[in-house]
Order: C-alpha cells, then structure tokens, then sequence
C-alpha cells in the first residue's frame, strides 16, 4: 500500500482526532509557525503513539505564506524519492488549491481537507453502507475534473483504490451498478461518461 503523508498547517487546523493515522501507512508531518511557541499536549501526547511516523517541521521566517511554502518544499522533496506517495494537506487555507491542481497536472496525488476526518482516505474508510460508499466515489469522481477515468475497467480500479482495495467483487459490483442506477456514469461498451451532480 503506497504511503500516505499528512501535512497538518498547525497555525490554520489544531487537530484532536489522530487516532485514526495510528496505520502502517501514515506518515504524518506537523508544520509549526515561527511564532508558535507552544503545541497541545493532546497532540504532543497522540503524535508521540505514532513513534518514528510522526514529526514535527518548525518553520524558519515569518511571512504571510512562510508554512505554506515550507510544506510545497517537503512535498516536493518526498515526491521526488517517493513518486507514489499519496499527500494529504490538513489546511483550512485555499490557497494551497492551486498547489494541488499542479501537483495532479504532474501526476502526483495530492489532495486538501479541512481536518483530518475530512480525508478522502478516512471517510472511506468508515464507510459502512452501500449509500455511504457511493456518496464518498462520487465526492472522489466530481474533484477529478477532466482525469475522470474513461474505461469501466480503470473506473473499477479507482474505485477499489479509493477503499484501499479493501472492496470484495460484489461490494466493488454493487457500487459500480448503483452509479449506472442512478444516472451518474453511463457505460457504452468499455467506455464510461459521466452525469456527476453538482
């Protein structure tokens, strides 16, 4: 399973709910303000379970953008060594948006939730009706914009790594038929088109 790194902008989110990175595959990454002099012992407490997974980056300067650029910077380092890394930026700052949409543009998968519940990764993850897990593909499908996939196979496949593969064939079949129910993918041979709610 590839590596997902979770970039938190500790000056734009505090968060409290970590026991869900507490996976193989989480690596998480706290940026601190130059001005923070201090962070939650919650946080110290819960970063500190995840062992060597978890540290902390204090940022150097002052400057409206300082922590975003310090994050663009480790993104770009660990994408480079790390081509499959899949990144997550815990921000409430749209202003890493346009970061994301480049880094898509050149393959790397990234993406940028308000809190770490809100990661693609972990609301999949806790998913539990077929109603749910359709809510959570479509959410994923609407962010891709123009790289939707085209095959029913590569649509397949999306849809299993958006669960970690974690989908047995029926589950991955029942979610693949309740998209064509309802409107939302339309399947001509091998091909797929989209109708995607707003």
């Amino acid at each position: 399973m590839k590596t997902n790194y979770v970039l938190i902008d500790y000056e734009s989110v505090q968060p409290s709910a970590l026991a869900v990175l507490e996976k193989e595959h989480f690596k998480v990454l706290v940026f601190v303000g130059a001005n923070q002099t201090k962070v939650s012992f919650d946080l110290a407490a819960k970063l500190q379970r995840l062992g060597p997974k978890a540290s902390y980056v204090k940022i150097t300067g002052n400057g409206p953008n300082a922590l975003d650029f310090h994050i663009a910077f480790y993104i770009g380092q660990i994408a480079a060594t790390e081509p499959e890394a899949y990144f997550h930026i815990i921000s409430k700052d749209a202003g890493f948006d346009p970061l994301i949409a480049h880094l898509k543009s050149k393959k790397i998968f990234a993406c940028r939730s308000r809190d770490v519940h809100d990661m693609p990764i972990v609301k999949a993850a806790n998913t539990k009706t077929p109603a749910e897990k359709l809510a959570v593909v479509l959410d994923n499908l609407k962010h891709r914009g123009a790289s939707k996939p085209r095959t029913v196979k590569t649509l397949s496949s999306t849809i299993s790594s958006i669960f970690q593969k974690t989908l047995g064939e029926e589950e991955l079949s029942a979610v693949l038929h309740q998209l064509q129910v309802q409107g939302f993918v339309e399947v001509a041979g091998t091909k797929v088109t989209y109708t995607l709610p707003n």
